[in-house]
């Protein structure tokens, strides 16, 4: 089963079809509002990251972008948006 880890925004909206449509069966959504989540921990059946650059800071991206480096995992960052999403997978 391939899952993926979303981070950042609110609500995802229409992005999990899109993840559906790319074959991803779990979704993982954090959405780094509380200071909680900052120091998130990457589900071991990840295998990528996506991460809304236009609600995350600076900190929690640079956390999560050294955590998929270690893990060896694709990280992609855009913007929360359907054609965006679309565009960087």
């Amino acid at each position: 089963m391939s899952a993926v880890l979303v981070i950042g925004g609110d609500r995802l909206g229409n992005i999990t079809d899109v993840l559906h449509g790319r074959g991803y069966q779990q979704i993982y959504h954090v959405t780094g509002r509380k200071h909680s989540q900052y120091k998130v921990k990457i589900p071991a059946d990840t295998k990528m990251i996506v991460v809304l650059t236009d609600f995350v800071n600076h900190n929690l991206s640079c956390h999560v972008k050294g955590q998929a480096k270690a893990k060896k995992l694709p990280i992609v960052f855009c913007r929360r948006s359907c054609t965006m999403m679309e565009q960087v997978l």
